[in-house]
């Protein structure tokens, strides 16, 4: 169901910091649905659209993955290194034209077709950022680079292939714990039949 947007009123904006991402603190006149206005405070990020994908070979049933460090998982004492699915900024790109341009530097893998899945909020609650969702079937003729990412965006990424039900098992054990790799996985296991 929409919610009138008559509900929800920006009072003010100031911008807090404006490096690597810009983080707002707002002030709004929100009115509940009993028709109370309440003055609230929210910060948010304001990031760019981003797109993943998850790379599946049938053959080998097996699906491609990276691993890379997390800054803000360290810093919550997590392990850093994640293992993610391929993913990355739009960068003013079309979400079909990053996704290939990011998997081929992160893994190495021309893409022959990437299917556009679904779009998605991370963390709605104070990011922007919105996920465009994709899934590419893969062979080894397809990696026709190393990957690794780019050096002048000093990324060390490592490339891992991981065969599906492990991948959906190391979702329990705690070894994958990102969001889009959990959603892309399960997307994966509940489709097999139809991913060849």
């Amino acid at each position: 169901m929409m919610q009138p947007k008559s509900r929800v009123k920006i009072v003010s904006e100031e911008t807090l910091s404006n490096g690597w991402t810009r983080l707002s603190s707002y002030l709004l006149d929100y009115i509940d649905r009993k028709g109370a206005t309440h003055r609230l405070k929210r910060e948010v990020y304001h990031r760019t659209p981003a797109a993943c994908i998850l790379l599946y070979d049938p053959r080998r049933d097996l699906v491609v993955l990276v691993r890379q460090f997390r800054l803000a998982v360290h810093l919550n004492g997590d392990p850093a290194w994640m293992i993610e699915v391929p993913a990355g900024l739009l960068d003013d790109d079309h979400p079909e034209a990053a996704i290939r341009r990011e998997a081929m530097e992160e893994t190495g893998y021309r893409l022959r077709d990437a299917r556009f899945l679904f779009k998605s909020y991370t963390s709605p609650g104070a990011v922007t950022e919105v996920v465009h969702f994709f899934a590419a079937l893969v062979d080894t003729a397809d990696r026709v680079a190393e990957g690794g990412g780019l050096d002048e965006e000093h990324e060390d990424i490592e490339v891992l292939e991981i065969a599906l039900d492990e991948g959906a098992a190391m979702i329990e054990t705690g070894e994958i714990f990102d969001v889009k790799t959990i959603v892309l996985l399960q997307w994966a296991l509940l489709n097999r039949g139809t991913l060849s």
